[in-house]
């Protein structure tokens, strides 16, 4: 449905994130908990419906780069427009960091595996590695790496402001997509534009504004008192993620 109101109000494409993909499967944290097989469903029902073009966030592919060549595989089938593959180290490994990346060795070879899979040369590739976590020559090295090895588009999160931008832009020559959350720093389409940005994500708003509108919802049916927490705060506290925090850390020893 959402699909559908997005094409309707003139949005030139949606995306299908993991976390929504979480969300809506196991109403659980975007911790790669979700199969594959589980995320293609979600997407085969949106093409069904709509001819909205969509974006995949495939995650990390769902493994290595066998994994990530069936995922391509079901994931064109399912009939999405482009997909994004990230560079990090999921699920969560013992004793690392939740925030740690694969080599760029590694990134190069699941870029180069989905590229060997797709059918349909029109399913756009795009490389996505985390900007916030490494210092500037490490995000210019890894995204040159996965565009000469034939990434179609480079996928960057965590890029702090305008400066971070167009220090990584001047060295890339494929189109950008940006996943900014509502950064105020960096609202401005024409400027944007005039460093290759030509997709933005700020976030998934609608999906979370959705959970706050059945609470609302229920709430007044059920005679209960409206409370002061936001979408996004409603949404945490019904994932629950410090359990799975919990989890991670006892049995893991995942370090945040």
């Amino acid at each position: 449905m959402a699909a559908r109101i997005a094409a309707d109000l003139g949005f030139e494409v949606g995306i299908l994130g993991g976390s929504v993909a979480s969300l809506q499967v196991l109403a659980a944290p975007d911790f790669a908990l979700i199969t594959l097989s589980e995320f293609v469903e979600q997407a085969t029902r949106i093409g069904r419906v709509s001819r909205l073009p969509v974006i995949a966030d495939a995650d990390h592919g769902y493994g290595n780069a066998l994994n990530v060549m069936r995922t391509v595989m079901e994931l064109e089938r399912a009939g999405i427009a482009a997909l994004t593959i990230e560079d990090t180290l999921l699920p969560a490994q013992f004793g690392r960091k939740s925030t740690d990346l694969i080599s760029i060795y590694e990134g190069v070879g699941k870029i180069r595996a989905a590229l060997e899979a797709r059918v349909d040369p029109d399913l756009a590739i795009i490389a996505r590695t985390h900007a916030g976590v490494l210092d500037v020559s490490e995000v210019i090295r890894r995204t040159q790496a996965y565009q000469a090895a034939g990434a179609d588009a480079i996928c960057l999160v965590g890029v702090e402001d305008f400066t971070h931008l167009e220090q990584i832009a001047a060295h890339l020559s494929v189109p950008l997509m940006l996943v900014t959350y509502g950064n105020p720093s960096l609202r401005d389409n024409a400027r944007l534009a005039s460093l290759g940005v030509r997709i933005v994500v700020n976030g998934h708003a609608a999906y979370f504004a959705a959970i706050k509108a059945t609470y609302d919802c229920l709430r007044e049916q059920r005679g209960v008192d409206a409370c002061d927490l936001n979408a996004t705060e409603l949404t945490h506290k019904y994932t629950q993620p410090e359990d799975y925090i919990v989890w991670a850390r006892e049995f893991m020893e995942v370090k945040e």
